[in-house]
């Protein structure tokens, strides 16, 4: 397996908030060490033989010896420091994957235990703290682990173990369980991107071999996923899509929403709030930064529903969310892409504005929508004519229709009357 790590490109980031997008200069990292375990005397180990040079049955014995002795952890951050037994204990590792990657017979039921033990006495650690709280790992330079001549061949040696013929998950599963999951996916946090991709390697050979862990695995990891996360890069994956819809956009329902944002209209759509017009307002804004930087392609996919909810919006009895959606008109950005589509725009919206424009109580959103049916005469005349002559003659015909209405029901009274007075004698039947 390569050791050799490559970091990810600099890539754009999307700001919600401030409509524009970020990069964050390149911060150098300095080398720290999470190893470092304080001694109060230099180690020394004890020079075993090699694996090679002793007889077949003694080694699955020395085997053990070595396995133990790795589990020596050193201080890397002192680079003069027990500098005879860091090499010594380099070389027994290497020593360790040539062995379990070629040899047969040595993996017997003692070494499962001895194996886990070595592993994790090298791997899991408390991670250092990062050097900067906005620390970005596709964009500025990492913290790498300075016990990495160590580390490397403890995870490689382990990768090598886990994909050995001989290897039993039956025996296996008694020391590479839950909590040694729990304390492997804890290590992605690691700024090292070269430790990081050694475990994405070790998780999917766990996940491989251990058919009983593989639920407890995805659940974790999906704890891990809804944790809080302050953006997604360009373009989205559809694990990130999915990650929007399933889990960012449902938390709109709950009554903390000022703490959090999120971005999709659809989902916002849905949960639309129906009584609480604090966060009517709050939506309209949110809307608004993903309308500043939606694709046209996206936008014709959405519009029909969104200017529908718009115009209920607009429509608001509450001053403060009528104009909320009436300042949408002074967004050049979303006012180009209403006029390229004001064909299907204008005749959701006409009708709302149009009767605002006459009955609304507040003389601002009056003012408000008249401007925003001045620019709609002026994207396209035509169709606003015909809206306009229509809305009229549904009136009248309403009017129509609500006079008969009332002289129906003033005809039923007076029967009703008649009656009455007929059933008291008032009136010869």
């Amino acid at each position: 397996m390569s050791s050799a790590a490559t970091t990810s490109p600099s890539v754009d980031k999307v700001d919600g908030f401030s409509r524009k997008s970020v990069r964050k200069a390149k911060q150098k990292r300095s080398q720290s060490s999470s190893q470092f375990r304080s001694q109060g005397k230099p180690i020394e180990l004890t020079p075993l033989p090699l694996l090679k040079d002793v007889p077949a049955p003694e080694q699955p014995e020395l085997f053990l010896k070595k396995l133990q002795q790795c589990c020596t952890v050193f201080d890397f951050m002192d680079t003069l420091s027990d500098l005879k037994m860091k090499e010594y204990k380099r070389s027994t590792l290497n020593e360790l994957v040539d062995y379990v990657t070629v040899s047969r017979g040595y993996l017997t039921e003692q070494a499962y235990p001895e194996v886990v033990k070595m592993v994790s006495h090298n791997i899991f650690r408390t991670l250092p703290p990062s050097d900067s709280n906005e620390f970005d790992p596709e964009e500025d330079e990492p913290t790498l682990e300075a016990s990495w001549p160590h580390l490397q061949l403890v995870y490689e040696f382990f990768i090598r173990f886990l994909e050995s013929q001989e290897f039993q998950p039956s025996i296996a599963k008694k020391y590479i369980d839950q909590k040694f999951v729990l304390q492997l996916l804890e290590l992605f946090d690691s700024e090292d991107p070269r430790e990081r991709d050694y475990l994405k390697t070790v998780l999917h050979r766990i996940y491989g071999k251990f058919l009983g862990l593989r639920a407890f695995i995805r659940k974790q990891i999906n704890n891990i996923f809804l944790r809080i996360i302050n953006g997604f890069a360009l373009p989205l994956k559809a694990e990130h899509k999915q990650f929007l819809v399933k889990v960012l956009i449902p938390l709109h329902t709950v009554r903390s929403l000022s703490l959090f944002h999120a971005q999709v209209i659809r989902g916002l759509l849905k949960f639309w709030p129906k009584t609480c017009s604090q966060k009517e307002v709050m939506f309209l804004g949110e809307l608004e930064e993903i309308l500043d930087v939606i694709e046209p392609t996206q936008f014709v996919k959405i519009q029909e529903p969104l200017f529908k909810q718009i115009s209920r919006c607009v429509s608001s009895p509450h001053f403060q969310v009528a104009e909320r959606a009436l300042y949408y008109w002074n967004n050049e950005y979303i006012m180009s892409l209403i006029e390229e589509n004001s064909s299907v725009i204008l005749p959701i919206m006409f009708a709302s504005l149009y009767r605002i424009s006459k009955e609304h109580w507040n003389p601002a959103i009056v003012a408000l929508v008249y401007n925003v049916l001045k620019a709609f005469m002026e994207m396209n005349s035509t169709l606003f004519d015909e809206l306009t002559a229509t809305y009229k003659s549904d009136r009248q015909r309403e009017k129509k229709k609500e006079k008969e209405r009332e002289e129906l029901w003033k005809k039923l009274e007076d029967l009703e009357l008649k009656r009455g007075l007929r059933s008291d004698g008032i009136i010869p039947t």
